[in-house]
């Protein structure tokens, strides 16, 4: 039996090193020739890399979360049958580094590299259609019997949020739902008993006596990987809080008009097989007011020390997943049509949601819209998408007093909070920025005009 080193592989556009994802295997176990190996997720996208030998998984030479370089040896694959593959003949040929040994092999290990398949970043916490026909891990439980555990289980936020609320611990509900998903009865069947969880079990404890052993149990941690889509939010949001120099600026927006307007144009948008929000018509003005206010629509080269000035206008439009929040890029949509503007914009959050995006989708924004929706709360304070000089935060519509022609009556009233970097742009720049928004979207008849 021949031991094959399995190197990570040259994934091209300049890549040179690559986090650990997932393993889909463990030390011992059998893999399939072209059965999924491992999750590597680079700068520019997360691939999934399969095996290129069926055997026994000898070693494995790096944990999740840690990084290896182009080259590396990720794994030791025991190949059955000896290195005869056509896949490691022709790895071996395209590899003429010398052979070398593993301990206690008596014969030259091959290398070789795996096919590769591309996903979106983050699509690693999304269940493929392949990946749902593969058998979820298992592991001993106390008892000796054998039991469902996943340490990555996919489930909606609401499903997550029931499993919380009856101390339900998601990783040992075997799933039942669409795409290897945990479903709503899979948590209630585990609440119920059916297959205790370690959170029904504390649960069932905390109502007997036990002293300090009790107290003990209340304060357990459980802990797992900060890898993948999460960790490179996390940098991307440290780098930009790094490097710029940001300020917030809030002002109120009078929402009726805009109110009326999309009550006034929404049932022939859904004739058109198009749901239109408020959001189209807030990337549409916000284009088209970044035209006035170019400083708003550059970014600072540090290299060079350039401010670059973008004469296009690529809007951003966060998007929460379940991967993590993502920001899909409407290409020209100063040039958009609304109906055209709010099919793009539900066409690309699906697909950030679905991970369905390719690169070229989720970068390139030259400034972007974040929303909350019903949930937008009172105020925020956006954090920019580096290396952007600006980004919108929109925040939910209420009702609250105004003041009227003297008057005070009930209005609609709506804040946004802008987030600038003040190296680029000055305060009253910023706020001629905000006002001008403000002004576009208090007369959204406006902005069509020139396309009657």
């Amino acid at each position: 039996m021949a031991a094959l080193e399995f190197k990570l592989p040259d994934i091209g556009e300049g890549v040179s090193e690559g986090e650990i994802v997932r393993w889909h295997v463990t030390e011992g176990d059998e893999v399939a020739e072209d059965a999924p190996l491992v999750e590597v997720m680079t700068d520019k996208a997360t691939v999934v890399i399969d095996s290129p030998v069926g055997g026994r998984v000898a070693r494995l030479a790096f944990a999740v979360g840690e990084t290896a370089r182009v080259g590396d040896v990720l794994a030791v694959i025991e190949a059955a049958g000896g290195a005869t593959t056509a896949r490691e003949a022709t790895a071996a040929r395209e590899d003429p580094a010398p052979s070398s040994r593993v301990d206690g092999d008596e014969g030259p290990a091959a290398t070789a590299v795996g096919v590769i398949e591309s996903r979106l970043p983050g699509a690693e916490l999304l269940a493929s259609a392949e990946a749902a026909t593969n058998a979820p891990a298992t592991r001993a439980s106390p008892t000796g019997r054998a039991s469902h555990f996943d340490p990555k289980p996919l489930a909606t936020p609401a499903v997550r949020a029931l499993a919380r609320e009856r101390g339900v611990d998601l990783r040992e509900v075997p799933p039942t739902g669409p795409r290897g998903r945990v479903s709503r009865d899979d948590v209630l069947a585990a609440a119920a008993g059916q297959r205790p969880s370690g959170g029904a079990h504390v649960a069932q404890r905390a109502r007997q006596p036990g002293g300090e052993a009790l107290r003990r149990e209340h304060r357990r941690e459980t802990r797992e990987p900060f890898v993948g889509v999460r960790r490179k939010i996390a940098e991307r949001m440290a780098e930009a809080t790094r490097t710029a120099a940001q300020f917030t600026f809030v002002e109120e927006l009078d929402a009726e008009p805009l109110m009326r307007l999309r009550e006034h144009l929404a049932a022939g948008a859904q004739a058109r097989g198009v749901k239109l929000t408020y959001l189209p018509f807030i990337v549409k003005a916000t284009a088209l007011v970044l035209r006035r206010h170019p400083a708003l629509n550059s970014t600072l080269d540090e290299k060079t020390h350039e401010l670059v000035y973008r004469h296009y206008y690529d809007i951003g439009v966060a998007t929460a997943t379940d991967a993590g929040l993502m920001v899909p890029v409407v290409r020209g949509a100063d040039e958009l049509g609304l109906l055209a503007l709010a099919a793009e914009i539900e066409r690309l959050s699906a697909g950030a949601r679905e991970g369905t995006l390719g690169r070229d989708e989720l970068t390139g924004s030259t400034f972007t819209v974040t929303s909350l929706g019903r949930q937008g709360g009172l105020l925020a304070t956006p954090v920019l998408n580096h290396p952007e000089v600006g980004i919108l935060g929109v925040h939910r519509i209420r009702a609250r007093p105004v003041v009227r022609d003297g008057a005070i009556v009930v209005g609609q009233v709506g804040l946004l909070s802008l987030t600038f970097d003040h190296r680029v742009v000055d305060g009253h720049v910023g706020a001629a920025f905000a006002y001008d928004l403000i002004d576009e979207l208090e007369h959204p008849e406006r902005m069509f005009i020139d396309r009657l």
